[in-house]
């Protein structure tokens, strides 16, 4: 991100004007694995494949689901991804090769507000 920055407009070029000026278009996507080196793997492919310009990595989640008739208690790390809506379909099914559990979590949170110069760098960052 340092230095060189893409502004919003690349981002935007080809949708109306009205989007122009909203970071609408980008998508913070979480994503629960089971373990750090998983949530790596998925996090450098989805980066290296331009369908998540960046990847955060936050261990010693703890988490409580029911699966399966059970209340499961399990340690978890959540990957969070920025993304784009042009790129979520892409995104998801590459996580979803990825991933290890039969049922991932894959959610994919509308950005309402953000730094301009960051909303840019996540669209050139993933553009196609």
């Amino acid at each position: 991100m340092a230095g060189g920055i893409a502004g919003p407009k690349s981002c935007f070029a080809v949708v109306t004007p009205l989007m122009k000026k909203s970071p609408a278009q980008i998508l913070v996507v979480l994503v629960a694995v089971n373990s750090q080196k998983e949530a790596v793997r998925i996090g450098e492919g989805m980066v290296n494949a331009r369908l998540a310009a960046c990847a955060n990595i936050i261990t010693g989640v703890q988490s409580i689901y029911h699966w399966k008739g059970k209340v499961v208690k399990a340690k978890e790390v959540l990957l969070i991804l920025k993304s784009t809506r042009l790129r979520y379909r892409a995104l998801e099914r590459a996580i979803k090769t990825m991933h290890t559990y039969e049922t991932p979590e894959i959610i994919a949170l509308p950005v309402k507000e953000g730094f301009e110069q960051y909303i840019g760098w996540v669209c050139e960052e993933t553009h196609s």
